[in-house]
């Protein structure tokens, strides 16, 4: 099993989300692949608009939903973000191989929001980021948070794990929080 090294955040705002994404493209590298777990409007894309801010990319950071890929271009020679929504793709691996991605790895980060069970096999080194929303939560989960932010809807729990040799020695809690 490859090694692994985990943070947990709280995030209270769809500008925090956006945030931690600057924080995380501070981290990244050419040939990173990020995996983006949550349901819908859990932020996923909101986090993918920091990382390419923070990346310094060409373009609009929107939900590739109905294109399934999207390539932001640097703006000044460094990585290009690759954006990738599989939640309209049913199949595993086979499906993603006409998007090429493993052809654009090396040189790019890539994202893949819903991603989990179908690209892992593109490398063995990964960010998993997985995002819950506060909302269902027990009541004296649901009375903290409401203490501490004014709209519990907005605040998400967020556990970010870095597998592989790629991620081995990173303090991501240390890093991102």
């Amino acid at each position: 099993m490859p090694a692994e090294t985990s943070a947990e955040l709280t995030v209270r705002t769809a500008d925090a989300m956006r945030d931690l994404g600057r924080r995380l493209a501070g981290l990244l590298r050419p040939g990173d692949l990020v995996l983006l777990t949550g349901e819908l409007g859990a932020g996923k894309t909101t986090l993918t608009r920091g990382l390419g801010e923070g990346l310094g990319v060409r373009g609009a950071v929107t939900s590739p939903t109905f294109v399934i890929a999207r390539v932001h271009p640097h703006l000044s020679g460094g990585p290009a973000l690759v954006h990738v929504d599989a939640y309209r793709l049913s199949g595993g691996l086979d499906e993603m191989e006409d998007l090429d991605l493993d052809v654009s790895l090396p040189e790019s980060v890539i994202v893949v929001e819903w991603g989990d069970g179908k690209v892992e096999e593109l490398s063995e080194d990964r960010l998993h980021v997985v995002i819950h929303r506060a909302v269902g939560a027990s009541a004296a989960d649901a009375a903290d948070v409401a203490h501490a932010a004014d709209d519990t809807d907005d605040v998400r729990s967020v556990r970010v794990t870095g597998v592989g040799a790629r991620w081995a020695g990173v303090e991501l809690s240390s890093q991102l929080g």
